[in-house]
């Protein structure tokens, strides 16, 4: 099946924590597709630890674009926990807004790259957030992602290595809702 002309023209669903069941294994061929060439890095290969952990959240808010019944790109997060919101140390002083949206993961497969998906999978996951912030992490090595980031009203205030054997990231804050 050939993809559609635009992002536009795909469905995106919704789910939460009690859907993880159903949509796991999704999200990790998603994701293996979305980096088929970076899979033989170990980081890479914990993916599935990271869905169980962020899944794992009852507040988990996940989209999923489908052309025709074919997934072919995901965003997920869930908010973070209130008085834990370590970005605040790249920040002095820090806002004084305090609600963070912890955007964790987004993935793109190859075919559906630079049709718009990305920009609406964030906007709809974002859209309809009670938090006041939201923040995410870009690997420092992927500056065009940063700047795609930036775009849609992301800066840039650290860089993080939250995992011995993980990138180093750029922590990137917005406020909410998305410009």
């Amino acid at each position: 099946m050939e993809p559609s002309l635009s992002a536009a023209s795909l469905d995106i669903r919704h789910f939460t924590h009690a859907d993880l069941p159903e949509i796991r294994q999704t999200l990790i061929d998603v994701h293996a597709d979305a980096f088929a060439d970076e899979m033989d890095d170990p980081f890479n290969q914990r993916f599935p630890w990271f869905v169980d952990h962020w899944g794992g959240h009852p507040e988990f808010s996940c989209v999923i674009a489908y052309d025709g019944d074919k997934p072919v790109g995901f965003a997920y997060g869930a908010p973070a926990v209130p008085g834990r919101e370590w970005w605040r140390d790249y920040l002095d002083p820090a806002p004084e807004k305090s609600r963070t949206f912890s955007y964790s993961e987004l993935a793109v497969v190859p075919t559906w790259r630079k049709k718009g998906l990305a920009e609406r999978l964030t906007r709809t996951l974002m859209e309809k957030r009670e938090e006041n912030l939201a923040v995410l992490l870009v690997d420092l090595e992927h500056p065009r992602v940063q700047s795609l980031y930036e775009s849609w009203g992301f800066r840039k205030v650290g860089k993080d290595q939250p995992f011995p054997d993980s990138p180093v990231f750029a922590v990137m804050l917005t406020e909410l809702p998305l410009k």
